[in-house]
């Protein structure tokens, strides 16, 4: 993970891929519009997200010692709460890698401490869920001033 997370950190922030990514995920007709290319970088940004969900999915297979088509069911919530938590915009455009990784964390704790606890998994998602609408919220307060 830790590979994975500084190798991105450096493509988004050191080249020109990873600065066209940022553009058309802000505005994509501007982007199209300064030159870029959006359909190369959405072709190569879906690429990579291919690359890395077989990535993911072999790790899972390998933890669980088998191969289910439904185990990693509900692993997208915890995905984009990620993300949001760690700020990247659900409009696109912002975002670090490493703000990513720090919502994960935060995730995984707050699993953690709510499995611990003995909250059944139903309110885990409800909580988990009232972060991201928290985090969205901020997103969006923060975006208009």
């Amino acid at each position: 993970m830790v590979v994975v997370a500084l190798l991105f950190h450096f493509i988004l922030s050191k080249t020109r891929i990873g600065r066209y990514t940022y553009a058309v995920g802000s505005n994509e007709e501007a982007a199209r519009l300064s030159g870029i290319k959006v359909r190369q970088v959405k072709i190569v940004a879906y690429i990579i997200c291919g690359l890395l969900a077989g990535l993911v999915g072999v790790i899972l297979a390998s933890r669980m010692v088998t191969s289910q088509p439904n185990s990693a069911s509900g692993y997208e919530l915890n995905a984009i709460a990620s993300a949001v938590i760690g700020g990247t915009s659900l409009m696109g455009g912002v975002g670090t890698v490493g703000g990513t990784v720090i919502g994960s964390f935060i995730i995984g704790i707050l699993t953690v401490g709510l499995t611990m606890s003995g909250a059944n998994y139903y309110l885990q998602q409800i909580v988990i869920g009232l972060v991201v609408i928290g985090a969205v919220t901020f997103d969006q307060f923060r975006g208009r001033k």
